[in-house]
């Protein structure tokens, strides 16, 4: 230290150089953390899957829609007005590929109107990134729709960017409270004008040169980045930092009291306080580093807080000696004193209680969490909408989908297969709807939309038992056909028969009668036996005799206008044979293919040859395959809010169902995965569970390693971090009570557990290093245990408690910014500390320790000083 000050000025001047120069060539952090998000996904995920099968296929299109909203039900001029709005839309820009026009057609009516008639979609297909689409949204805004129109634009990437441009504004808004916050606590804690400048400004150039840092670490090396990184940067070190100073200003008070000059004053302030602010810097810049083995990206995000706090020691050891080598006396000007330097009467109170009586000490404390822990179940909300609240356009037009169509419809489930053999062929696509029909009966699953079904309703005619119903009616009419055909002919032959011998006409009389006979027994054998083919060949011989007949009739000589309308009759007796034979052949080679289809067996669905050529069927094709017919589109609307937990729910019954109903058919060895914000949400769910786990498994276990190194015991880290675990399930416990069950909202935002513990427990590991630290110097003096612990809890109460609210108070600047998440780790924070710094801290701590009496220094023991 005597080193630091005596290079105080280049130190000083050097690390104010740097900080500028780094601040105006850094990267813009702000900038970094927009184009980042706040969901970030591996991809291995099954949504990033999805999305790259589309991409790699050019088919990464994203969908958003105006949504109207009409005074009375749809009028001819609405229609008028909404037509012209999808022409211009089309126009608007290249990015724009497609628009569909809900009053084009009764069918795209039936789908776009909804049932009430006062609410309609307008879907408009982008190619590009969420900037663009952004752009295009921004543009219909300002072009397109009318001023006296109630219309909203939304979808997927507008939501997501309205909760970046949120977590923004609540920075900008974090940062001024966080600044004024702490500005009138220290002023009312030092009672000095002076004195809240010196944690200002150190925590002030921490936070400047600590972002630009990051942001050059984010350029360089990919450093991780979401929306909480700069946010977390404010509070953590604003409040940590000031918690820092406290401590080395009250130190500094202490020892000028006691008579040291200025210079030794300093150094005997760093030799103590700095060896406890040191220790508590290592140990919370070890639980942020441990956040950098995190899988997540969002998770790893926060590990930026390590870097501001490394560089939040450098200038709290090099700084700020400076200043109090510089101002003296003067930096705690007016005051003579400071509350932050008495003795705690509230916490030596309250030793008497934990010292004397540690065993109901330690039951007051599980009275008072015990009770509000047994309600915690751990509720989760993935609902980003809830971030922003109810007033972005983004989210209105959201609501109104969910009113006028359906909660489901807003944001259905895409189920993409892609396979390196066509699917879209007759004998592939049976197997979607065999999917179709399995997503049917999965609870939460409303209707499917995909080339089976591109209204959501199934098509009849692709199923086998409507088209053996449809050839059994072919047959029926075959065989009235033939009837009929025979009953003409025995007509021709009584007239024949009645006209005598003459030109032969009795001899054809005699031919027609026997065909007639071969023709009823034709036909009976087709309704008793049901023998196609058999049928067809009679019948071919039948008509190829009657030609024979016909054509000799045409040849004689005589017979007049009668013989001309027998030759007549018979030739349209042996067109209708054959139409019947092309018709029962036609029948014949679609049962032979059905035998020969796997489809048929295996699903009970047949798609005649030609169908997916036809002109209905290639627009179904061209909106649910892609790459060239080598993969397929399902779109799954669910029953449930799309952001719901019935709807993860949901999705993994559908994947649990896929994964079943694949096996043993040509689309076991294809690639299948999950899109759209519900998919999403389930690989949120699955990994930040999964991470949150072994993340703080490693955050622990360091802690616990760096905390008996420097304790020189294995004892006092355990109830150190047994405390802090009670004081997070506690708080969490608590908050989950008042967003929950007060508020209402579906749980505790996803990302809120992870990050409220990572900051409870990092930061609060600082309180109990402060009183223990002392307790062990006190100790180290030669007290005994019991002795030690009083005199430790009322020197360090008021430095801890002061530091706790102002700590409190920084988190509690969040709550304005208006994004949830942040709210509700403000909450957990907040609750966190105070309850740790005016309830676990003072009663439990104390009672352990007490109990454990001098084994609490297990297994290296305690050096005493000479």
């Amino acid at each position: 230290m005597k080193t630091i000050l005596k290079w105080k000025w280049p130190i000083t001047i050097g690390l104010l150089a740097i900080t500028i120069l780094l601040f105006i060539i850094a990267p813009n952090l702000t900038k970094l953390a927009e184009e980042a998000g706040s969901i970030q996904l591996s991809g291995d995920a099954s949504s990033q899957q999805a999305a790259k099968m589309l991409a790699d296929a050019g088919e990464s299109d994203q969908t958003i829609s105006v949504v109207v909203e009409l005074d009375k039900a749809l009028r001819d001029v609405d229609r008028e007005q909404l037509g012209n709005m999808a022409k211009k839309i089309s126009a608007l820009s290249e990015t724009v590929t497609s628009v569909l026009n809900p009053v084009e057609s009764e069918e795209l009516e039936s789908q776009l109107v909804s049932e009430d008639k006062k609410t309609v979609l307008i879907p408009i297909t982008v190619d590009g990134s969420d900037e663009e689409v952004n752009d295009v949204a921004q543009e219909i805004r300002d072009s397109i729709i009318p001023s006296d129109m109630t219309a909203y634009v939304t979808g997927e990437a507008i939501i997501n960017n309205d909760v970046n441009k949120s977590a923004q504004e609540g920075l900008k808004r974090t940062e001024i409270i966080t600044v004024v916050l702490i500005f009138g606590l220290l002023l009312a804690v030092f009672r000095s004008i002076v004195t809240p400048f010196i944690p200002l400004v150190a925590v002030g150039l921490t936070y400047l040169l600590s972002q630009s840092l990051v942001a050059f670490f984010i350029d360089w090396f990919g450093f991780p980045v979401s929306n909480y990184t700069q946010i977390f940067l404010v509070a953590i070190l604003f409040g940590i930092g000031t918690d820092y100073c406290i401590l080395l200003l009250s130190r500094y008070k202490e020892e000028l009291s006691a008579g040291h000059a200025v210079e030794e004053a300093i150094v005997n302030t760093y030799k103590t306080a700095g060896r406890t602010l040191l220790i508590s810097g290592l140990a919370v810049f070890i639980g942020f580093f441990a956040i950098g083995f995190a899988d997540f990206p969002i998770f790893k995000s926060a590990v930026a807080v390590a870097v501001g706090i490394a560089v939040l020691l450098l200038v709290l050891f090099t700084i700020v000696p400076v200043f109090m080598l510089v101002l003296r006396e003067k930096l705690f000007w007016p005051s003579k004193k400071s509350a932050a330097h008495h003795d705690s009467g509230l916490w030596g109170w309250m030793s008497k209680l934990s010292v004397n009586r540690p065993v109901l000490s330690m039951l007051v404390v599980a009275i008072m969490t015990v009770p509000l822990l047994l309600t915690y179940d751990n509720s989760l909300s993935f609902n980003t909408v809830d971030e922003i609240g109810s007033n972005y356009e983004s989210v209105k037009g959201l609501r109104a989908i969910e009113n006028g169509f359906g909660k489901g419809d807003s944001l259905p489930v895409q189920v993409i297969i892609e396979s390196d053999e066509k699917l879209a062929n007759e004998e592939m696509i049976p197997y979607v709807e065999s999917l179709n029909q399995r997503f049917e009966q999965i609870e939460g699953v409303e209707k499917i939309r995909t080339v089976t079904r591109p209204t959501g309703e199934m098509i009849e005619d692709l199923y086998v038992d409507h088209q053996l119903g449809l050839m059994a009616d072919g047959l029926t009419e075959a065989h009235e056909g033939l009837t009929e055909i025979g009953a003409g002919l025995e007509q021709i032959q009584r007239g024949l028969a009645g006209a005598g011998n003459s030109g032969g006409l009795g001899e054809v009389a005699a031919g027609l009668g026997q065909l007639n006979d071969q023709l009823a027994l034709t036909t009976q054998g087709l309704q008793q036996t049901g023998n196609v083919q058999q049928t067809v060949g009679a019948l071919t011989a039948i008509s190829g005799q009657l030609d024979q007949i016909q054509q000799g009739l045409a040849g004689a000589s005589g017979g007049g206008e009668g013989l001309s309308q027998v030759t007549e009759g018979l030739a349209a007796s042996s067109q209708g044979l054959t139409q019947i034979a092309d018709g029962l052949t036609e029948v014949s080679d679609m049962m032979k293919a059905m035998s020969e289809s796997d489809s048929v067996r295996d699903t009970g669905l047949y798609i005649p040859a030609g169908t997916l050529e036809s002109e209905e069927f290639s627009q179904v094709l061209d909106r649910y395959t892609f790459a060239d017919g080598k993969g397929i589109k399902m779109e799954v609307v669910l029953s449930d809010d799309p952001y719901s937990p019935e709807a993860i729910k949901t999705v993994q019954r559908l994947k649990d169902a896929v994964a079943s109903e694949v096996k043993e058919t040509p689309f076991e060895d294809a690639s299948i995965a999950f899109g759209g914000i519900s998919s999403v949400n389930s690989d949120l769910a699955d990994i930040s569970s999964s991470d949150f786990s072994s993340t703080v498994m490693i955050m622990l276990i360091s802690l616990f390693v760096v905390l008996t190194i420097l304790f020189r015991s294995m004892i006092m880290p355990l109830f150190m971090i047994g405390s802090l675990l009670l004081t997070y399930f506690t708080s969490i416990a608590i908050a989950e009570l008042i967003f929950e069950n007060l508020l209402g909202y579906d749980g505790i935002s996803w990302a809120v557990p992870f990050f409220g513990f990572v900051m409870l427990i990092a930061l609060g590991v600082d309180y109990s290093i402060f009183l223990l630290d002392r307790f062990r110097e006190e100790a180290e003096s030669g007290l005994s245990v019991r002795e030690a612990m009083r005199v430790s809890m009322a020197k360090m109460g008021t430095v801890i408690i002061t530091a706790a609210i102002i700590l409190a108070g920084t988190f509690g600047a969040m709550m304005p910014s208006g994004v949830l998440s942040l709210m509700q780790i403000a909450s957990i924070v907040v609750i966190g500390l105070l309850l740790y710094g005016l309830i676990v801290l003072p009663l439990l701590i104390p009672a352990i320790t007490v109990s454990f009496d001098r084994g609490v220094w297990w297994p290296f023991g305690i050096k005493k000083k000479k």
